[in-house]
């Protein structure tokens, strides 16, 4: 039965339990799924430019022993060169899979629904998912478990925001959400984490003082200000996100051993001074190999 990766919800928590185990065990010894998904292809669309989304699905499906083929807006041009659907409908003959990188989340699930092959979703405004993977993954091999932590997002409530959240839920983290008023988290985001988080008690939160977000935490996250296709707002978000910035003051607030995470590119003086992102505590580098790892377990176990 085809089974696609759009938000982290659609794998259980056993499932990205089982997910982390092989990503662990490929990065161990990469020789043993060498021709796991041999003879496959995937083709990578990207309506929105990337470093590690384009390394690591291109490099990680090839390592699995499959082939992939990268889609550039000027070959597509979703929805207006070609529909979603005729993209659809094209690409299930020539490749067993599609990862998607663009704006609006409805394209992927458009994209679920007319397709027969496996969707993953590498990015939308809304969802982050393979990027939660690879957080949580390195959450896990820096504080051992789940359970009793805490997480602390500071920053926009964005796509990657969003994620954070529903991850936590999904696996028994807290997670805070520390913002500017007027910056929360899309609402139908909050109340799917802390319907996810009825299960496992972990607690979801929104609150507006970073100092008071950071308090207790394991795991100290944050993202730019602001996103692609954000840049002209760019001045103003500077102005009303400069006392959320990332710096050695506010990592003093959380644990003694709290890491500092990040997805990645960073824009240094901005959300997070560089000597946060050098700090011995920071895992952002780490983090971003994995991103490697976590989307070859979640390809495997979709593609197998």
């Amino acid at each position: 039965m085809k089974k696609d990766f759009l938000m982290m919800a659609d794998f259980t928590r056993e499932e990205i339990l089982q997910a982390f185990e092989i990503a662990k065990d490929m990065k161990k010894d990469r020789s043993k799924y060498a021709h796991a998904l041999e003879g496959q292809s995937l083709a990578l669309i990207f309506e929105k430019p990337s470093l590690r989304t384009r390394t690591t699905f291109d490099i990680g499906f090839q390592q699995l022993g499959g082939n992939t083929i990268y889609l550039s807006p000027a070959e597509i041009n979703l929805g207006k060169r070609e529909s979603v659907y005729d993209v659809a409908k094209n690409l299930e003959r020539m490749v067993q899979g599609i990862m998607i990188r663009t704006f609006g989340h409805d394209i992927v699930d458009d994209l679920s629904e007319y397709a027969k092959i496996t969707i993953i979703n590498g990015l939308t405004d809304y969802s982050h998912p393979c990027q939660g993977m690879a957080d949580y993954l390195t959450f896990l091999e820096y504080k051992g478990g789940f359970e009793g932590k805490k997480l602390t997002y500071v920053g926009d409530g964005n796509n990657v925001a969003h994620t954070l959240m529903e991850g936590g839920a999904l696996l028994g983290v807290d997670v805070t959400i520390g913002c500017p008023r007027g910056f929360e988290p899309n609402l139908r985001a909050y109340l799917h984490a802390t319907e996810l988080a009825k299960k496992t008690g972990a607690k979801i939160e929104v609150v507006y003082d970073p100092k008071e977000a950071v308090k207790g935490a394991d795991a100290v996250y944050t993202d730019v200000w602001a996103s692609m296709g954000q840049e002209a707002e760019a001045k103003e978000r500077d102005r009303i996100f400069r006392p959320f910035q990332v710096n050695e003051e506010l990592m003093a607030c959380a644990k003694s051993d709290a890491i500092f995470m990040h997805c990645l590119p960073a824009h240094r003086g901005d959300e997070v001074t560089s000597p946060v992102v050098d700090a011995p505590y920071s895992v952002v580098f780490p983090e971003a190999e994995n991103r490697l790892h976590a989307q070859k377990a979640v390809m495997y176990m979709l593609m197998k």
